[in-house]
């Protein structure tokens, strides 16, 4: 079962790739991607052009900038294949009014290149600075061993944590003999709010509290953004970072320690942005070992860092400039190359690296409908609903902010029980279910969900549950969940089980194990009939079908993949979800009628999905691919939302055209955004039109 090809880009991509041939000679590969296009292309395929750099004439040029940059332009574009191919992708992507996008991705057996201040290259044409062009956005592509996905959020969702590192007693450090400046902790933090004035932000700033253990216990609580001001240094070919001890003087950390502490967090920041003195290197070839790389290794996709001893000044005048323009778009390279232009005539204005793993370079998007006209269908959706033609499917998403994601699951279980397949499996929650399964027992997975989505739950929100319930006890799961969704409900009006209850749907169909919705249609005066999907021998010995016919007063809840009140109901590993798809697709009579009438009659509304999960695809070819698609494809109300995934989907009219085809060309509107996102503004919008 493949993965659906949804990676269309909207914009010219091209990445320049640089690797060892030989002592004193490197290859260079180029991949370039056309926008609206998921094909890579190599423009060298014929050739392998050799690359030989004069490091001592580089080292004589360290003080001359442009010569520097000349000189180091002359070398990558020595060979006319490579010059000729860069040509060639500026072109295309000035034909169709874009930016290019350049990742320079260097292999890391070759630490020498990236020592090199490859934010002083050229453009071979015209000899202007590549880093500053409004034409071309620049970042230097880090891979990291951590394979947690890198997923966008929304623009108004966004958190930030601001870090002023100021010991009291600086005075008496020093780096490479020079005294560490003192730290204006007031204006950095004017600078700070300023900034990021439209993003709910954490201070951590004054004497004792920019404590390692105070940022990490921050970070915790879901940080976006972590923008640190402190002093750091490379010593003896280690990062260092002056941060506070709690009585204000001096506590200096090795990265080794924030790092670790990193990869503990249930999920990174997005981004770093480290105002900080040689926290990209200092020129030396231990440049891997600086601050900014280490946090890219260790999870963070997008690092801002100071290659060198940048000045206050520059600093002072990049960083607000830097964060304002990420506010615009949420483009990281675009608003690194306007935030280099603005202090460009200073000598370090080449300071700040950008390395990123993201090959959009989106760090966040603007929830809403594709398409060039937006939404124009509200009123037929609220009609739908209205008059019971509408059916709710439920994804994993909705349950993300609770208890956490699939993704974290796998990734938890791969690393504590040793899941021995590539690394880029390991989020693959029924991939590895279906390793403990084999290599423990067929209940083990079963078991384990429960403790883990118990353990989720009281760690984030133990201190305001009751104490009875964060003990372990046959039935407290159940009671647990209960519990939490009473509690979102009453902090949250925009809970998505609330606005869902709240809305007069007949049938509810949900491939997500809890009983959340069920909870929220109760607290909201209805009463729920519960049924499961009789899938296998266990589920249809134990459980039937509800008796009653749903109406929006006793709406049928209908699980596909199970409930966590019966394990053995679950589809959980590889074989569950392939007998699940034989014996749907195989008995006719699985399905209720009810059910196969709405999936073929009535507008569909899919909450929570991603296109290669696993549940989204089994449902689509057991259910979707059934009788009724020409009466389906009257709709033309469809609603389908998906969470947006850096590195699975990066353009939604490419997405939207890939699921016309999948839905049997049915007329799909597609929101680029959260299901909270969209639920809230439906139920806006319901509210709106009466």
């Amino acid at each position: 079962m493949s993965s659906p090809q949804a990676s269309l880009v909207d914009h010219a991509d091209l990445e320049i790739s640089l690797r060892r041939y030989d002592i004193a000679r490197y290859t260079v590969d180029l991949r370039f991607s056309q926008p609206s296009s998921d094909a890579e292309n190599q423009p060298l395929q014929s050739s392998r052009p050799l690359v030989t750099i004069d490091f001592t004439e580089l080292r004589a040029l360290a003080l001359d900038p442009d010569a520097y940059g000349a000189t180091l332009s002359a070398s990558l574009f020595a060979d006319p294949a490579v010059r000729a191919a860069y040509a060639r992708a500026r072109g295309i992507a000035s034909g169709v009014g874009q930016p290019l996008h350049l990742r320079l991705a260097i292999d890391a057996g070759t630490p020498e290149l990236h020592a090199l201040r490859w934010e002083l290259l050229r453009d071979p044409e015209d000899a202007t600075p590549v880093s500053l062009s409004s034409q071309i956005y620049f970042s230097r592509y880090l891979a990291s061993s951590d394979w947690r996905a890198v997923y966008s959020r929304a623009r108004g969702a966004l958190r930030a944590l601001v870090v002023i590192a100021a010991p009291t007693d600086l005075a008496r450090f020093s780096s490479g003999g020079v005294p560490l400046s003192v730290i204006d902790t007031a204006a950095e933090q004017s600078r700070a709010e300023t900034s990021l004035a439209s993003i709910t932000t954490t201070i951590l700033a004054g004497s004792g509290q920019a404590t390692l253990m105070a940022i990490i216990d921050a970070l915790r609580e879901g940080v976006d953004i972590l923008y640190l001001v402190a002093h750091g240094a490379l010593r003896q070919s280690t990062p260092h970072l002056w941060l506070e001890a709690s009585d204000g003087s001096a506590s200096v950390i090795h990265a080794d320690e924030l790092v670790t502490q990193l990869r503990m967090l249930p999920a990174c920041p997005r981004l770093a942005i480290l105002i900080s003195c040689q926290s990209a290197g200092d020129g030396g070839e231990d440049a891997l070992e600086a601050l900014g790389p280490r946090l890219t290794e260790a999870g963070i996709p997008v690092v801002v860092a100071m290659h060198g001893n940048v000045s206050l000044e520059t600093a002072a005048r990049f960083a607000p400039r830097l964060v304002q323009e990420l506010l615009r778009d949420g483009q990281i390279d675009r608003a690194v190359a306007v935030a280099r232009a603005a202090v460009g005539s200073a000598p370090d204005a080449w300071m700040p690296v950008l390395f990123s793993r993201l090959k959009s370079g989106r760090l966040w998007y603007v929830p809403g409908f594709t398409g060039p006209r937006g939404f124009s269908k509200w009123p037929a959706i609220a009609n739908s609903i209205q008059k019971g033609r509408c059916t709710p499917i439920l994804g994993a998403g909705l349950l993300e902010p609770i208890l956490g994601s699939t993704h974290s699951i796998a990734r938890h279980w791969a690393e504590t029980y040793g899941f021995p397949l590539d690394p880029h499996e390991r989020e693959d929650l029924p991939q590895v279910a279906q390793f403990l399964a084999v290599n423990q027992d067929s209940a083990f997975p079963r078991d384990q969900l429960a403790r883990f989505l118990r353990q989720s739950m009281v760690n984030r929100f133990g201190s305001q549950l009751a104490p009875e319930l964060r003990e372990s006890r046959p039935g407290a799961l159940g009671r647990l969940i209960e519990a939490v969704g009473t509690l979102r409900r009453s902090n949250d009006s925009g809970d998505p089980h609330q606005v869902l209850a709240s809305l007069p749907f007949a049938i509810y169909l949900t491939t997500n194990p809890d009983s959340l919705l069920e909870s929220a249609l109760r607290a909201a005066g209805r009463a729920p009939q519960v049924a499961l999907c009789p899938w296998n021998e266990y589920v249809e010995q134990r459980l039937g079908s509800a008796d009653d016919e749903p109406t929006a007063s006793q709406p049928l809840v209908y699980h596909l993949f199970g409930t966590l009140d019966e394990p053995d109901s679950l589809v959980l590993t590889e074989d569950d979800y392939f007998d699940f798809l034989i014996g749907v697709t195989s008995r006719n009579n699985l399905i209720p009628d009810t059910v196969r009438d709405v999936l073929a009659d009535s507008a569909l509304l899919f909450l929570g999905f991603q296109l290669d999960d696993w549940s989204f695809r089994v449902l689509f070819r057991s259910l979707m691919a059934r009788q009724g698609g020409k009466r389906r494809s009257r709709y033309a109300h469809v609603a389908v939302q998906i969470t947006p995934d850096e590195g699975r989907i990066m353009a939604p009219a490419q997405a939207r055209q890939y699921l016309e085809s999948y839905f049997q060309g049915a007329d799909i509107s597609i929101y680029w955004g959260s299901s909270e996102e969209f639920l809230r503004e439906l139920r806006d919008q319901m509210a709106r039109l009466g």
